[in-house]
């Protein structure tokens, strides 16, 4: 069994990719309002910034910092999550495992995640989260995805409204 080491890294910015188990469901647009509903909950116990965000049908991304005296970004990934499926109608198939253990079939029991390194990093990433609806085929402009923080870049002119990065981001393909 593989050995995940996670970083413990107090008040530490980081890139997250979180995905649904079927990636062929919509569920986290068609449910939208209980995924933030979950993030403003979780947040409002555990605080953390969300500097950068996406969310697509299937998987969001993200890049978060935590409290200077807080490493702790594995429980709030599992508060979010579980908050977001209680919300959802049961349903979907299920492992014999999952059933065994009394779990939903909705996410990816893991996460990606990486320690933001310096600005560079943190700048390459952040294009990564806005380009990712262009690149994967969900709509031909970035701003003309909803779910998105560049929005709120934008607004606080950090970006302007026609932003595109240039193709390919150089990030790895964390998916």
């Amino acid at each position: 069994m593989p050995h995940y080491t996670r970083s413990h890294t107090p008040g530490g910015t980081f890139f997250f990719t979180v995905a649904l188990l079927e990636r062929k469901r919509r569920l986290l647009v068609e449910h939208i309002e209980h995924l933030r509903e979950a993030f403003r909950i979780v947040r409002a116990k555990r605080p953390f910034e969300i500097n950068a965000i996406v969310v697509l049908p299937d998987h969001l991304h993200c890049i978060w910092t935590l409290p200077e005296d807080d490493p702790d970004f594995s429980t709030r990934w599992r508060l979010i999550k579980t908050r977001f499926v209680n919300c959802i109608p049961a349903g979907e198939r299920l492992s014999i495992r999952r059933e065994s253990k009394g779990e939903r079939g909705i996410w990816q029991r893991r996460f990606w995640e990486h320690t933001i390194r310096n600005d560079a990093d943190y700048a390459a990433h952040v294009d990564y989260i806005h380009f990712n609806p262009v690149k994967h085929g969900v709509v031909q402009r970035v701003a003309d995805w909803p779910h998105s923080s560049f929005h709120r870049f934008v607004a606080s002119g950090l970006l302007p409204a026609d932003w595109a990065a240039e193709p390919p981001i150089e990030v790895l393909d964390y998916e």
